[in-house]
């Protein structure tokens, strides 16, 4: 299967979900990306493309905004494949919380 992890800039949340479950998980795809361009460019990280959108059988953004972003962006062909996590923005990169806060949403669901 292959999974998406979305969240603004794809510096702290969306990359730790990506970097541990691919740790964790040899069974599945792992990829992650942010939702702002201009933060993308700024911090020279993954920019979500439609492309990425359209591989991915399930796709976890962090946010609500997240969802209405990929809606604006994308349209509404993708957002069946979308689950909000409720994680906002607070952690670093790997810090102990988020990691198991990522595993305890995600659990049953990867």
């Amino acid at each position: 299967m292959n999974i998406l992890f979305l969240c603004t800039a794809n510096i702290q949340r969306s990359r730790t979900a990506e970097n541990l479950f691919k740790a964790l998980d040899k069974k599945n795809t792992y990829k992650s990306a942010g939702l702002s361009a201009k933060y993308c460019e700024e911090y020279g990280t993954t920019l979500c493309t439609i492309e990425m959108l359209k591989g991915a059988d399930k796709i976890f953004v962090m946010e609500k905004m997240h969802l209405e972003r990929i809606k604006e962006y994308a349209g509404e062909q993708y957002l069946a494949n979308v689950l909000v996590l409720d994680i906002e923005d607070k952690y670093q990169y790997m810090q102990a919380e988020l990691v198991e806060l990522l595993k305890s949403k995600l659990a049953g669901l990867i």
